[in-house]
Parts: structure tokens; sequence; C-alpha cells
């Protein structure tokens, strides 16, 4: 199998203990244990705001060599400006991350779009020509309407990938457009059954490219134990 990188979207849920972090866990040392348990997480922080350079270089040094960070990307280039001439904030957002860039521990970078903003094929593509090539890259669309082979081709073309979430209220196609496979599992609960199932889908996935997946986070510990699990069965196999 390819690498498979799983985790939550944050780590900072102090109610996350004791069930997840050990009872005595202080909120400081919250990703240092979280980096013991999981080898991936999705940063949310990043759509509202840079990260201090400080900070990042502080992320990456308690984290083990092969943890890896996800920044979702500023809601100025996604929600602000809707992708319409975004290349100097894309520039200037992927400039921010340089620290994790640095330290090697820096995975790709989700757009994640508004529900209200319908399929554009002109705007994507000039939206991926802005993207840096060498840097991995997903987008995850909330309107059913680009779920579309001409969307599908454009990504290919850049090797960006499609954002393969499910929720409560869509379920996006399993297509995959990119040399690496991208997951958001944000159903509001996850039967034990359905794990199973969610783990044969990143097993499979994973014989073909490597895999990012990230289970909701809520302010209760399931969406961090079911991760959990998932990562020990996939290093088992």
């Amino acid at each position: 199998m390819h690498n498979v990188h799983i985790g939550t979207s944050g780590w900072a849920y102090p109610s996350w203990k004791p069930d997840f972090y050990p009872a005595k866990t202080p909120s400081a040392k919250l990703l240092d244990y979280y980096s013991t348990q999981l080898n991936c997480v999705e940063v949310n922080y990043t759509f509202r705001a840079r990260a201090a350079v400080k900070t990042l270089q502080n992320w990456a040094a308690v984290t083990p060599d092969d943890f890896t960070f996800v920044a979702k990307a500023h809601q100025r280039i996604t929600h602000i400006k809707r992708l319409t001439d975004v290349e100097q904030d894309v520039d200037a957002f992927y400039a921010s991350l340089q620290p994790l860039l640095h330290a090697r521990k820096l995975g790709p970078v989700l757009s994640q779009l508004p529900p209200n903003l319908k399929a554009d094929a002109d705007r994507l593509a000039k939206f991926l020509h802005a993207l840096p090539k060498d840097a991995p890259a997903a987008i995850e669309y909330r309107n059913p309407s680009w779920f579309d082979e001409q969307i599908y081709s454009l990504m290919r073309e850049r090797n960006v990938a499609l954002c393969i979430a499910e929720s409560d209220e869509l379920a996006v196609p399993e297509v995959f457009t990119a040399n690496f496979a991208y997951y958001r599992l944000r159903k509001s609960d996850y039967t034990e059954q359905e794990i199973e199932q969610v783990e044969q889908r990143l097993r499979a996935a994973a014989q073909h490219r490597e895999v990012y997946a990230f289970l909701k986070h809520e302010d209760t510990p399931e969406g961090a134990i079911n991760a959990r699990k998932l990562l020990q069965k996939l290093r088992a196999a």
C-alpha cells in the first residue's frame, strides 16, 4: 500500500479528555499527544487567519518526522473572491506556510468552496493555473453541479485531487483526479460497520495512490477515536 495519512480537522479539544487525550494532558501539550496517535491533521485555522511563523515552527517541532499538516486555503481565496483574480492571494497563502514546507511537514492544501458557488469551468481553469505546480492541492466542491467529467478532466491535467467528502447532506462521487486521494468523512455518526466500510475504501484507494483522510471534529471525541482505529487497522495490514 501507499502511505495513508489519517486524522481529524483540528486537535485543540480539551473535551476529548479522557477518552482520547489522557485526563491530565495540558492544553499546550494536546498536539504533542495527538501526533503520537494520528499522523496527520487538517488545519482549519488557516481558513480565517495567517498563522505566525513561530506558531508553525512550534507545530513542526513538537510532532514526529512523519507527521503531516494539511492547510485549508484562506477564505479570501475561496469565499470572498470565489477563485477569481486570486493569483497574488494564492502566492501569499503558500508563502505563509513556508515553515511547514521547510520542515517537510506540509501536505496538500484544501480549497473548500461555498455551497452557492456553481460549476464554472473557465473560473476553475484560471484558478488551477494559479496554484504552484509542485504543491499538492485538493478542492472540495459543495455544489453538485461540479460533479462533471469536464471538471474532473481539468483537475487531472493539473494533478489536483477531488475532495471525496461525505456528510448527512451530500456525498461526493468517489472519483480520483490526482496521484493522491483526499477524503473528508463528515457524517454526524459512524457505526462500527460503516467504519469497516471506510477502512475498505481507504485500503482500496491506497493500492494505487497516497491517501489523506480526515474525520469530523466535534466537541466529543468519537471522530478522533474512529480515526485512530482506522489508522491502526490500516497500519496492521
